[in-house]
């Protein structure tokens, strides 16, 4: 019998920077919980174990955890032993972790390596001199602090030690996946991919942990395994940039493949550095060629006007939380959206795993990202903001489905920035730190309502049918001067968005009578059948694809969460209603 343990989630974790030799560390950890905050005193750094077992990567409030336990404690603490293995030798060695929420301090035997504050973004140490003897076993031991405070950014996870509203159970600790990987003495740090649709050419600009000797930089273009290009340059300093031009090919606009929706089409790039005529260290990714852009009152992809039909989308499971079970969930997520006649999805209040990413990338998924709002205004959380929105930023930036940031939400932890003048210069920050670290995206400032800086004019209407709409909508000008959804003014005070893509980007939320029992709920009545659903949902959708000024739609939501039971399906993935009408309804 085969008795041998199956890892979780032991797909490569970073597809958009691939290397050969890694070590996945998910799998059973040693797990204790700290409600005492005695763990620092008492050295369980250096414990060779601790009282209980965790499945990583799933936090302890989740059935795949192993644990399962619904406890609020401020400090819990994990460790498990690794080995080096033998493709390492020679090699510099680095410790990932994907996402642990919300601050980490990491140790090997003992020692303090390094830490990180925040929860949705990932983190690396070079342990290379911490782990000189290859033969060795080490212990490895992480200490995750994370509480209910409301200045860090949290997303839809609770700040009460139970779910309430919309607001649902917390992920503490190891939430994405924990691997080792070799890279070379002088190796590619990080790397960044610009594309420029209307010159046939990509930015490639790499940064190298040092300079090497006569080095050089080679790199590989190519498309579906057919050559299309390659480029050999001097690494004569730390930051090498420089532009690769596609060579025309006849197939599409100016010969180049474009990433559109529906049409994965992505160049895979290899580099290599070399040192004294000496390959010292590779890395695998890859880019697409997509352009996005507003002007005019309309959003452009590729130059071609865009009309989005996206999906709200939380990225919550029943058994694992914010984690999906498997890779394969993630990619089924992506296949749903497409066979409902969507074409993108806004993954609402959640950076998500950068696997979902790489599947939206290979399918040709508009993907909206959104930073996990924090609830108490205050300059503790806006330095939180900031640190996590750049972060996101360096991680994703290389994928061509993430189209638009959203950095705030419905005037979330910015409550009064209607008239306040200094939630509105945060927010009017958020904007335009972000382009000034990605150019190659839309911004939607504060995603709904009270709009300060931003790209795009969104709007949150949940109105159950187009005859109950208000008449704002009947112009432009009602939109901007109006309280269209009856509740908030869609532009702050002194602001003028006029000629910018106005998008309605939540509406819907429909739910059935027999979901609704206690804290359960649902946008407006509850429907009482496929039909009475089908009625409205076609209404409200129609209604709103109607207006000719709207350049898409975001409807809510992709699945039940937990109580919120307005999904298309339910937490498991069922579909709850017929999907091919659906889809019908969507592209008629």
């Amino acid at each position: 019998m085969n008795t041998e343990k199956i890892i979780p989630r032991s797909e490569y974790p970073r597809p958009d920077r691939v290397r050969k030799d890694w070590l996945c560390l998910n799998g059973e950890w040693d797990f204790a919980f700290d409600e005492k905050g005695i763990g620092f005193s008492e050295d369980w750094a250096s414990k060779k174990a601790l009282d209980t077992v965790i499945n990583v990567p799933f936090v302890y409030q989740c059935a795949l955890s192993g644990i399962n336990d619904q406890r609020h404690s401020d400090y819990i603490w994990y460790h498990r032993t690794f080995t080096i293995p033998e493709s390492f030798e020679g090699k510099r060695v680095m410790l990932h972790f994907g996402a642990v929420d919300y601050k980490a301090k990491v140790y090997l035997n003992g020692n303090y390596i390094g830490e990180h504050e925040g929860g949705y973004t990932p983190f690396a140490f070079d342990i290379t001199y911490n782990v000189k003897d290859r033969s060795a076993t080490y212990d490895l031991t992480v200490c995750c602090e994370d509480r209910l405070d409301t200045e860090m950014p949290r997303g839809k996870q609770s700040f009460r030690p139970e779910p309430f509203a919309c607001w649902y159970t917390p992920s503490s600790g190891i939430w994405q996946s924990v691997w080792l990987e070799a890279v070379g003495m002088k190796y590619i740090d990080d790397i960044r991919i610009t594309p420029d649709v209307d010159n046939s050419c990509v930015r490639v600009e790499t940064t190298l942990s040092d300079l090497p000797e006569n080095g050089k930089l080679i790199m590989n273009v190519s498309f579906k395994g057919m050559f299309v290009t390659s480029l050999e340059i001097s690494a004569n300093s730390r930051r090498v940039d420089n532009t690769i031009h596609l060579p025309h090919n006849g197939v599409s606009l100016d010969g180049v493949y474009l990433w559109e929706p529906g049409k994965g089409n992505l160049y895979d790039l290899d580099l290599t550095l070399v040192e004294n005529g000496e390959g010292i260290d590779s890395l695998s990714t890859y880019f697409g060629m997509r352009k996005i852009q507003c002007e005019g009152g309309r959003i452009y992809i590729n130059n071609r006007r865009l009309y989005q039909r996206l999906i709200l989308d939380q990225g919550y499971w029943p058994d694992g939380l914010l984690t999906a079970p498997s890779d394969e969930a993630l990619k089924l997520d992506l296949e749903l959206t497409l066979k409902m006649g969507y074409n993108g999805a806004r993954k609402h209040q959640k950076f998500e795993d950068p696997r979902y990413l790489y599947w939206a990338d290979v399918m040709g998924v508009l993907i909206w990202e959104e930073l996990p709002s924090a609830y108490q205004f205050n300059d503790v959380m806006k330095r939180n903001c900031f640190r996590d929105m750049q972060e996101a930023i360096k991680r994703d930036y290389n994928h061509p489905c993430t189209i638009t940031w959203v950095p705030m939400n419905e005037s979330w932890g910015i409550y009064r920035v209607k008239t306040n003048r200094e939630m509105q210069e945060f927010a009017d920050a958020l904007y335009f730190m972000i382009h000034s670290l990605d150019q190659t995206r839309i911004v939607s400032g504060n995603d709904g309502w009270e709009q300060s800086e931003t790209d795009i004019v969104s709007v949150h209407d949940y109105t159950s049918f187009t005859r109950y709409l208000s008449k704002d909508y009947e112009s432009v000008e009602g939109i901007l001067e109006g309280i269209p959804n009856k509740s908030r003014t869609i532009v702050c005070d002194d602001y003028d968005l006029s000629g910018k893509p106005i998008l309605m980007t939540e509406f819907g939320g429909i739910a059935f009578a027999k979901d609704k029992e206690g804290a359960n709920w649902g946008y407006g009545n509850a429907v009482t059948d496929e039909e009475k659903f089908f009625e409205r949902f076609d209404d409200i959708t129609t209604g709103f694809k109607n207006i000719d000024y709207f350049c898409g739609y975001c409807y809510t939501q992709l699945t039940d969460v937990f109580q919120e039971v307005n999904g298309l399906l339910d937490m498991d993935r069922n579909p709850k209603v017929d999907l091919d009408r659906v889809r019908r309804i969507n592209l008629k």
